[in-house]
């Protein structure tokens, strides 16, 4: 008995466990209520009904205990009531029926003869036509965590964001299926687990929903407790004291939900990725901002410009205490070999051990503090700058504006961050931030793709405040059947049209006005003529080259871009291509835009591509387009 009791087993890619002396399904990552799992034996189906629905299993029980005796001493037309009160009639074993009453209120004085269709009753599976689906593959190579945005619903359904990774992770298999068929059949290829991260219970059980609901006006109910749900998280996260609450939350669900992972599935060698979307994203970006990389990593990354910081740094300490009117300290920094880097790091008990008295320590920190926020983010002056940055990453709690919390660490090293539909670069900019320094990279993170919905009215791209002075489109991710929409095609085609036509027309006339205004040519002048109609031909082919030259400059727009270290040097934003017929009306379904994300072919495919890509692995075909 003992044993029974035990028998747990996993089901949906061990998502979830199957507890069998219980008969209940319960959900192992997240809280979810618990779902009845049944043994079927007995089945009803009505003429409407598409399938077969099984009985309970008590009555299941009575059902097979009824036919047995009925079988037994071949005495049939057995009538049963069911714990509805509802006839079951046992004909013979090919005929048994379920009759339903019409009305509840007097469904004792019912006969089976006064009610309506009855429904078929059969025992056993067999016959049935049920699709029992294969399953998820066994491997698992990735593991991704999924952050939400803002309020409790994630689409434009109002479902969970359990809900909506079940959808994103059903389309990566078939999007595996489609597109890594052949390392599939090689066995390099298992699958990429995508697992949700909720934070909103968790800040709306701190009691600020009661708080909230003692100060809004009863007015527009409906639309003022959507805001107090969704509106206002943007605002809980930019206070203090919430968005410790919040950090805190995602921080602990994921390195919880990581570790709890771990021990369910000890086999796991592959790597961990993180994606938010909307609000998400700007979260899971400010966790990743201050994340601390190992100090050997600090050390690889600095080397280089350290050795040209390390002569003149001494000297800049100098002008540092020269304008805060502490030259008298000079010898004493002098003497402790402090360079800008080092001087960056020090703490109040380091300047407190060199003698440094309380005023000047005080004025020291204070300027330590406000630089480390500027240098933090701004692109440096001075190339001495740059080790700066590096080396004081470390130590930031409070990158430039950046609300004050105590950012907790993640136990693992996140191999690229993905956000949807993004407004990150608009809170940088928000909080005063004009310039990402092209050499800056997260610290424990060496990939980061921003990708949007060309409508979505929350997403901000990344590129441009890395590379400001340069105007150039974000990356078009290709269609995942391999082509652009052939919308896009249509509009591109006709757009280059106009332009030849422009250009032919133009060509035409400026010959014949040159021909108008042309005097007239002597006869004798015939060799003259030639060389005149030879320059005049030229200059009607000049208009013809020209609509050729964007397109090749379009071609050699991408490899031309620096974009940076933010993700290794390759592209940041990627567009999605809108469908045909959200190009009718881009207001008309700029909300839909920024819920699109989680059935996606064309993001799931890229967040597979660039995983697998980490591996070694790449498309089956490469689509046009792609990186």
């Amino acid at each position: 008995g003992k044993d029974q009791d035990d028998v747990v087993v996993p089901t949906s890619g061990g998502r979830y466990d199957v507890h069998l002396r219980a008969r209940q399904r319960v959900a192992v990552y997240w809280e979810e209520e618990v779902s009845e799992v049944r043994r079927c034996t007995w089945f009803y189906k009505g003429d409407k009904d598409n399938k077969f629905i099984p009985y309970s299993e008590s009555f299941s029980e009575e059902l097979e205990e009824a036919y047995m005796i009925a079988v037994t001493l071949d005495e049939w037309k057995k009538k049963l009531e069911s714990p509805n009160r509802e006839v079951i009639i046992l004909h013979n074993p090919k005929l048994m029926v379920h009759y339903h009453p019409v009305a509840s209120s007097d469904d004792w004085v019912s006969t089976p003869t006064e009610q309506g269709r009855p429904r078929t009753v059969k025992r056993g599976v067999e016959n049935i036509a049920v699709e029992i689906p294969s399953g998820e593959p066994l491997q698992i190579d990735h593991l991704v965590f999924v952050v939400h945005g803002i309020g409790p619903a994630c689409d434009i359904r109002f479902r969970s964001i359990v809900q909506c990774v079940n959808d994103f992770r059903n389309v990566s298999l078939s999007m595996l299926q489609a597109h890594f068929k052949k390392a599939q059949e090689q066995q390099q290829v298992g699958r990429v687990e995508f697992l949700p991260v909720n934070w909103h219970s968790s800040l709306h059980s701190t009691g600020v929903d009661v708080d909230l609901e003692r100060i809004t006006l009863p007015s527009i109910n409906r639309l003022r407790h959507f805001i107090n749900d969704t509106i206002l998280d943007v605002f809980f996260y930019n206070s203090s004291t919430y968005c410790q609450t919040i950090v805190d939350t995602v921080a602990s669900e994921m390195n919880r939900l990581h570790q709890l992972f771990l021990q369910r599935n000890p086999q796991f060698k592959g790597g961990v990725s993180i994606a938010g979307h909307s609000l998400g994203s700007l979260i899971l970006f400010d966790l990743l901002t201050n994340q601390k990389a190992d100090p050997e990593e600090d050390e690889h990354r600095a080397q280089g410009s350290r050795t040209t910081s390390s002569t003149g740094g001494v000297e800049e300490v100098k002008e540092i205490l020269k304008k805060l009117e502490l030259s008298e300290y000079c010898d004493v920094f002098e003497k402790e070999k402090m360079d800008r880097q080092a001087l960056f790091l020090c703490t109040e008990t380091n300047l407190k051990d060199m003698g440094i008295p309380l005023g000047p320590r005080m004025k020291i920190l204070h300027y330590i503090s406000s630089k480390r926020e500027i240098k933090f983010w701004l692109h440096p002056q001075s190339p001495g700058d740059t080790s700066t940055e590096i080396v004081s990453r470390t130590n930031l709690n409070i990158p430039l504006s950046q609300v004050s919390a105590n950012y907790p660490q993640l136990n693992y090293k996140p191999t690229i961050f993905f956000a949807f539909g993004s407004p990150i670069g608009m809170f940088l900019t928000v909080r005063g931030v004009k310039r990402i320094d092209p050499n800056y990279s997260l610290p424990t993170c060496k990939g980061f793709f921003n990708i949007f919905h060309p409508f979505d009215p929350v997403a901000y791209r990344i590129e441009p405040m890395i590379v400001p002075d340069l105007e150039f489109e974000p990356m078009l991710l290709p269609h995942h059947k391999g082509r652009k929409r052939m919308h896009l095609e249509l509009k591109e085609g006709l757009t280059r049209m106009s332009v030849d036509l422009k250009n032919n027309l133009l060509g035409s006339l400026r010959v014949a006005w040159q021909s108008f205004t042309r005097a007239p040519v002597p006869a004798l002048e015939a060799g003259s003529t030639e060389a005149e109609a030879e320059a005049e031909a030229g200059t009607e082919k000049q208009p013809d080259t020209k609509p050729e030259e964007p397109p090749a400059a379009v071609k050699e727009e991408t490899p031309l871009i620096n974009v940076g270290r933010l993700n290794g040097g390759n592209r940041i934003d990627y567009v999605l291509q809108e469908k045909p017929i959200e190009s009718f009306n881009e207001y008309l379904f700029a909300l839909q835009g920024h819920l699109c994300y989680w059935e996606s072919e064309d993001t799931v495919l890229l967040v597979l591509k660039e995983i697998y890509q980490t591996q070694g692995i790449t498309l089956d075909q490469a689509l046009p387009g792609s990186q």
